[in-house]
């Protein structure tokens, strides 16, 4: 049958909209700073130049402004949330946490949501912390999640503590597409001291990073996990990614692990990912019957993985056993993984928010964690408190031009000190 020219268009625009969306590369960068397509220099620059938590100059406003834009920090000190989350909904949106002065930008009563499209969020400390309400209240606020289906995410060199459900967790929650989060990197961060026996609804409630609703193509690599109880991290059930070169010290139930189907979920695929390079240190009353490094089941992928037990013992790869993948089931193209020693020095030295500067709660984290006096606690006033922070202000002057160079060299004076990223040593006498 010849059909006509009409019919044979609205034929191709049928099968066009049957098709599932295209899926853009899922690429590792190493850079400093990650290109997630935005045109840094075509982009307005906002300036925060207040710390309250609302109001003219201040984050959550600069957030609020249409169109690509890099939000710079005149001002460093502590911004009280006042209980109310920030949500970052507009795409293209770069938080350049290394703009601000020493000791940079500490976010306390509240996280952030992420919303939206090809967004990269740096060198923050969040540190919700209980508030001051009373235990089971309901205030349970993580530290950093995305939410709805946004693409192309980086949270990068932040340092998240005292949170009240989840550190940092990558989520397709009610995503107004039906298309699943995906590209969400989690990189070089400190995720430690979820709040146990708090104000979470449930109760006890310290938890690391979930993965969770189906979200795709998470990264995450080269953070430190302290003081967590759980999901340190864990992938549930139709969710992908990796997890690589990470320390998990001190778990209180378990390190990481992904979910078992059951009777209700027997439909849904399991989890996807890589568990490679990762070293996991158990604390004095870490659970000693878990023994393991992971625990649960998926298509998993696992090489170069050491944990030890309190008494530096070594644990299992696998609480309970089950047939493993000879090759990565998925995995970012670009990323190099480093031998767990390499992973170990790297976090310790690197991660968090701006570690050349680290704050005192980083510093206290990291060498709890590796000095093996880590432990779960209930509220951030067992620590010492909220940080205390007298403002410091600057005047942020951004180029014109080569942003993405200027921002590079601000983020290597935050990470490796003021003389900025060595250059690569020869490898010829």
């Amino acid at each position: 049958m010849k059909l006509s020219l009409p019919l044979l268009l609205l034929c191709a625009l049928s099968l066009s909209t049957s098709l599932p969306a295209q899926t853009a590369p899922w690429k590792w960068q190493h850079a400093l700073v990650p290109d997630v397509g935005m045109d840094l220099d075509a982009a307005q620059v906002i300036h925060v130049t207040s710390l309250a938590s609302k109001g003219k100059g201040t984050l959550r406003d600069s957030l609020k402004v249409p169109g690509p834009k890099i939000v710079v920090f005149d001002v460093a000190g502590v911004i009280d949330l006042e209980m109310k989350g920030i949500e970052i909904k507009e795409p293209q949106v770069y938080i350049a946490g290394q703009t601000a002065p020493a000791p940079g930008i500490t976010l306390i009563k509240g996280g952030l949501s992420i919303e939206a499209n090809q967004v990269v969020l740096q060198h923050l400390h969040v540190r919700p912390g209980d508030a001051g309400q009373p235990k089971k209240s309901g205030w349970q606020p993580d530290g950093i999640t995305t939410s709805g289906g946004p693409a192309d995410v980086w949270i990068d060199h932040c340092s998240v503590t005292w949170s009240l459900d989840e550190g940092i967790s990558a989520s397709t929650y009610k995503s107004p597409t039906g298309e699943p989060a995906q590209r969400i990197f989690i990189r070089n961060c400190i995720i430690a001291e979820s709040l146990n026996d708090a104000t979470h609804e449930e109760g006890p409630h310290s938890k690391g990073t979930l993965v969770l609703d189906g979200t795709q193509h998470v990264a995450i690599a080269g953070n430190l996990y302290s003081s967590n109880v759980e999901r340190n991290p864990v992938f549930k059930l139709n969710t992908s990614g990796v997890v690589v070169n990470n320390v998990i010290a001190n778990p209180g139930q378990r390190a990481i692990h992904a979910s078992v189907p059951t009777a209700e979920t027997a439909n849904l695929p399991r989890a996807k990912i890589a568990v490679v390079g990762n070293a996991v240190f158990f604390g004095e009353k870490s659970k000693r019957s878990a023994r393991a490094i992971f625990e649960g089941t998926a298509d998993g992928y696992f090489k170069d993985n050491e944990g030890y037990d309190w008494f530096g013992q070594p644990l299992d790869l696998l609480r309970a056993p089950f047939p493993t993948l000879e090759q990565p089931p998925v995995w970012p193209e670009g990323l190099k993984a480093l031998g767990t020693t390499a992973a170990i020095w790297q976090v310790t030295r690197f991660a968090g928010a701006r570690p050349a500067e680290r704050d005192a709660i980083d510093r206290r984290i990291v060498e709890q964690a590796f000095g093996g006096t880590a432990r779960v606690i209930d509220s951030q006033e067992e620590v010492g408190g909220y940080p205390k922070i007298e403002p410091v202000t600057h005047v942020v002057e951004v180029p014109e031009k080569k942003r993405t160079e200027w921002l590079e060299k601000l983020a290597a004076e935050v990470i490796y000190g003021p003389e900025g990223k060595p250059k690569a040593r020869s490898s010829t006498p």
